[in-house]
């Protein structure tokens, strides 16, 4: 059975909420919850590796390291995506878990805007592997989106895409009262 995504206008942009592959939708870029090292790991980065090449692993080896809540853009490889925006954030309860969060948000927004991205696909921020609270993940992800796209931003969309039903419901309420 098919999930109905949930979609809301916010100033001149559009932001939806929706069940899906993230690494397998066509849009400008994605952003992948990365480590420091932004080696690519397991789960979706290694859907990443394996579906978009080498040529992303050996641009990310030249682009260092990052801190907790930074975010860098590299090519996508052979992905529909034109770009992966890697952004660092909290992991496993550490402390100042939601300014990190909220840091990280507006640290991915703001490479995807100089990059001039117009769609951009998030996952649920941190709420998997790293277990960042999924409710907290929802609230955070679309205060910080809604206060994005009400400013300055030359984005058309953004996309909140949900790997399974469980994350869907986390943030129906979220985008509801939007």
């Amino acid at each position: 059975m098919a999930i109905e995504p949930i979609e809301r206008k916010l100033g001149r942009a559009f932001v939806r909420l929706q069940c899906g592959d993230l690494t397998s939708l066509e849009v400008d870029a994605f952003v992948f919850y990365a480590r420091q090292d932004l080696a690519l790991g397991s789960g979706f980065g290694t859907a990443i590796q394996v579906r978009g090449g080498d040529s992303i692993k050996k641009e990310l080896e030249k682009l260092g390291r990052l801190q907790v809540g930074e975010a860098v853009v590299s090519g996508a490889g052979k992905l529909n995506a034109k770009f992966i925006v890697h952004a660092c954030g909290p992991k496993f309860q550490e402390p100042d878990t939601e300014a990190k969060l909220r840091q990280t948000m507006a640290s991915a927004l703001r490479a995807a805007e100089e990059k001039e991205i117009k769609t951009l696909a998030f996952p649920p921020m941190g709420a998997g592997f790293y277990g960042v609270p999924l409710a907290d993940c929802a609230r955070i992800m679309v205060e910080s989106i809604k206060g994005h796209l009400r400013g300055q931003t030359g984005m058309d969309e953004i996309i909140i895409c949900a790997a399974d039903q469980r994350e869907f419901e986390a943030f129906r309420p979220v985008m509801e009262a939007l």
